[in-house]
């Protein structure tokens, strides 16, 4: 019996991680819902990775762990709510959670809806100290708004640190001492209108472990937010041009290291945010980005979190560009049938995700017919619908006679993947699945002109190419 009992004790020793977290949570009006807790992959990219989810019983408990080894902030969107936590390595976690809130209909259909932050209510004392800290933060800022944004007034501004200072004395360098220290460089900033350059050195002592917090990463996006497209168009701002032009990555580090007086594993992190920026700009060749994403300085950086955010960032910007594969999105159609989208070999695919609870939706997916009636014989038309009431959308899908393979979106799955902002949003696919236009025209803003231009070229191309 004591062999049996000690063997019991030594399974549930060692198959428990010693650094596992437990969530707990409970509330009645939850019962039957799930929570997804989020992180932050990193500061560049701002994209989010699922880390837990919490499901509540019958009860309204719900109860899970979570096997970490570091503090990690997390967060997670329900309702009108984003609610956000910083979560302790082999801690008891006990949310409270606010008065259910759900979305309004013009809410959900709002792809620039912003969710109303709150920091979670708990057990922790470090949560109880940085809620707090932001709540005093704020009343203060609010207290004294026109003194300190309009009249830049520095004796008040110095009041607020004082008070600020005296509840909260500590001068730790652990989470809330970074947190702390970087919400009043960012009120520092605000207020007296500092440059990047003056503010950027306060970010080289932040620990790459806090990079993913939001203190760090609100200052660090509104420092180097569009930096490279700024810092090219200054006097001086050819010569670094030229550098991104011919990949020249050791110009830019040195670049970052000169004007805002970093170096090390941060100048790579602003480097990282530069390039990623200066992508989306337009001011600059797709191509030199994604050249310069492929320097030893980065793949290989000393810093394995520079390495895993240089792969990050890589792997966003070649998402969805010209010629790479597509996901291939596998559906119900609206006769519950399973279909994928690679079947159809043999036409160009004419990709639209859509909702038919919003009038322009509904009026974009009218037009299919003509688009249909064109371009039959080399194009295939895939309607990705979002989710809503299933009799609603089958009646409008009939009664207008929309064309093309029709799939639902059950779970937001392909929406999610393909990044789907707002709708409709359409790409131009080619018989592989290989992207032609990432951002094709919706049907009634010129897609027949954009798919007939682009068709003429491509099949004399071919033609072409076949008479060699």
């Amino acid at each position: 019996m004591k062999k049996q009992m000690l063997l019991f004790f030594l399974i549930v020793l060692f198959s428990t991680p010693v650094s596992a977290t437990v969530v707990e949570a409970n509330n009645p009006d939850y019962a039957g819902k799930t929570l997804t807790f989020f992180r932050y992959t990193d500061a560049v990219t701002a994209q989010t990775a699922p880390l837990f989810s919490l499901t509540f019983d019958n009860a309204g408990n719900a109860k899970t762990t979570v096997d970490i080894t570091s503090i990690i902030f997390i967060f997670s969107d329900f309702g009108v709510y984003r609610g956000m936590y910083f979560i302790e390595p082999k801690e008891t976690e006990q949310l409270q959670l606010p008065p259910i809130r759900e979305k309004s209909f013009a809410d959900q259909k709002n792809p620039f809806f912003k969710p109303v932050p709150f920091w979670f209510n708990s057990n922790s004392e470090l949560n109880k100290k940085i809620s707090a800290f932001d709540a005093k933060f704020n009343q203060l800022t609010n207290q004294y708004f026109n003194q300190l944004y309009f009249q830049k007034s520095k004796s008040i501004y110095d009041t607020v640190i004082q008070v600020l200072n005296q509840e909260f004395p500590t001068q730790e360098n652990g989470v809330f001492g970074s947190h702390k220290k970087l919400k009043i460089k960012m009120l520092e900033s605000d207020v007296f209108r500092l440059k990047a350059e003056e503010i950027a050195p306060a970010l080289s002592s932040v620990s790459p472990q806090y990079w993913t917090t939001p203190a760090f990463m609100e200052l660090f996006d509104k420092v180097f937010n569009n930096k490279l497209s700024f810092d090219v168009k200054e006097m001086k701002g050819t010569d670094l041009r030229n550098a991104v032009t011919v990949n020249n990555i050791n110009y830019l580090l040195n670049h970052v290291k000169i004007k805002y007086e970093l170096s090390g594993t941060i100048a790579e992190l602003v480097a990282l945010k530069m390039l990623h920026d200066g992508f989306y700009s337009g001011d600059f060749a797709k191509s030199s980005i994604l050249e310069l994403l492929k320097s030893e300085k980065l793949t290989k950086s000393n810093d394995s979190t520079i390495r895993q955010i240089t792969k990050n960032v890589t792997d966003k910007l070649e998402f969805l560009q010209p010629g790479s594969n597509a996901p291939i999105i596998c559906l119900e159609n609206i006769d519950g049938n399973y279909k994928c989208s690679d079947e159809n070999k043999d036409k160009f695919k004419y990709l639209i995700f859509a909702d038919t609870e919003m009038m322009v939706c509904r009026e974009q997916l009218k037009y299919l017919t003509k688009i249909q009636e064109d371009f039959r014989k080399y194009l295939e038309i895939i309607v990705v619908l979002r989710k809503t009431d299933i009799i609603e959308m089958k009646m409008f899908l009939v009664k207008n006679e929309i064309p093309g393979l029709k799939l639902i979106d059950e779970n937001g799955k392909y929406i999610k993947q393909y990044k789907v902002r707002s709708f409709p949003t359409c790409l131009l696919l080619d018989e592989n699945h290989e992207v032609i236009y990432s951002e094709a025209k919706a049907p009634l803003d010129g897609f027949e002109q954009q798919f007939g231009k682009f068709l003429q070229n491509e099949l004399f191309q071919r033609q072409r190419n076949q008479s060699r």
